[in-house]
C-alpha cells in the first residue's frame, strides 16, 4: 500500500497518542497518510466524509473500537476501499490490530502481504403504513427492531420472500450479518458465525415462547417485519435500529424490508490466524 487515510475515534484516543505513534510508523516505511478531522454539527456522517477521500487511497485505518469501524464502513458504503481497525476498545471483534502490534501492521501494509475478507451488509428499508417517507439505510452488524418506552412485549409479524413464517411476542427482534454474530445476537443466544459466509441470522429477544430458538436463512432471501397491535391499545410503539447508530420509531402497521445489501465491506486481513482462533483468543478474555 502507498497511501492511507487514518481516521480517529478522538474519545478513545483523547491524547492523540495512538494517532500519533501510527504516523511515524507510516513516515517510517513510506507510506502516504491523510487525516480527516472531527465532524461538526450539521454533518451528514459519523466519522468521515467520504467526497473528501483522496482517489489513491488505498486503506482506511480507523483507531477506536468496533463501534467506530462500522460508522466508518456506514460512511464509506459504496466506496472500494478496505477497513484495517486498531483496537482502542474492548473485545474488537472487528478490529484487527492491537495498539502493541502496530509496527508489525504497518510493516504487513508496507510490504503488501495481506488480504481482504469480504463481509456482507444488510438494506433495510421502513416501509410507514401512514403518510410517511420510506426510509432506508444500511447495517453492517445487525438490523434490530424493539420496544419503545413501556417495558412490555411487542408483536412482530415475520415473513420471508412474502409469506408469513412466525408471529413473535418478544421484547424484540434481531436481524443479524455473520459479522454481527459475535454482537447483540450472541449476547441473546444466537449462533456465532464464520463472518465471510453469506445468510442472515435472526434471534428473538427474551421471546414469551419458551424453547424459541434462531433462524438461519439465505442471503438471498427477502425478510419482512411488520409491528402488530398493542396489547392494551391497537396502536403499539416500537423502533428499529441499524447497527445501533441510526434509531427510527414505528408504530403498528409499519413494517422493516431487509435483504442483502448490493455492495460489500472489505477489511484488511494481516495474519493467518482463522476465526476460531481469533474467537478463542478474543473470549478469553473473559
Amino acid at each position: 500500500m502507498k497511501k492511507v487515510c487514518i481516521v480517529t475515534n478522538f474519545g478513545k484516543d483523547t491524547n492523540m497518542r495512538v494517532t500519533n505513534t501510527l504516523k511515524g510508523l507510516l513516515y517510517e516505511h513510506g507510506v502516504a497518510f491523510d487525516e480527516l478531522g472531527e465532524r461538526t454539527e450539521g454533518d451528514d456522517y459519523r466519522y468521515i466524509d467520504k467526497k473528501k477521500l483522496s482517489d489513491d487511497t488505498d486503506c482506511i485505518i480507523v483507531l477506536g473500537g468496533d463501534g467506530t469501524l462500522i460508522g466508518v464502513a456506514r460512511d464509506v458504503y459504496g466506496l472500494d476501499i478496505p477497513l484495517l481497525g486498531v483496537n482502542l476498545g474492548t473485545l474488537g471483534y472487528l478490529t484487527e490490530v492491537e495498539v502493541h502490534n502496530m509496527k508489525y501492521a504497518v510493516e504487513q501494509l508496507a510490504g503488501d502481504r495481506y488480504t481482504l475478507e469480504r463481509r456482507m451488509l444488510l438494506f433495510g428499508s421502513v416501509l410507514y403504513e401512514r403518510d410517511s417517507e420510506d426510509l432506508h439505510d444500511i447495517a453492517l452488524n445487525d438490523i434490530v427492531i424493539g420496544r419503545l418506552g413501556h417495558p412490555q412485549l411487542i408483536n412482530i409479524k415475520l415473513f420471508v420472500n412474502g409469506r408469513k413464517l412466525h408471529s413473535y411476542d418478544a421484547d424484540g427482534l434481531i436481524i443479524s450479518t455473520p459479522t454481527g454474530s459475535t454482537a447483540y445476537n450472541l449476547s441473546a443466544g444466537g449462533p456465532i458465525v464464520e463472518p465471510t459466509a453469506s445468510l442472515v441470522v435472526i434471534t428473538p429477544i427474551c421471546s414469551h415462547e419458551l424453547g424459541l430458538r434462531s433462524i438461519v436463512l439465505s442471503a438471498d432471501d427477502t425478510i419482512e417485519a411488520e409491528i402488530g397491535p398493542g396489547r392494551k391499545t391497537d396502536i403499539e410503539e416500537a423502533c428499529v435500529t441499524f447497527d445501533g447508530q441510526n434509531i427510527v420509531s414505528l408504530k403498528t402497521g409499519d413494517r422493516i424490508q431487509i435483504r442483502k445489501a448490493e455492495k460489500y465491506t472489505n477489511l484488511v486481513n494481516l495474519n493467518d490466524m482463522s476465526f476460531l482462533e481469533t474467537l478463542r483468543r478474543k473470549m478469553s478474555r473473559h
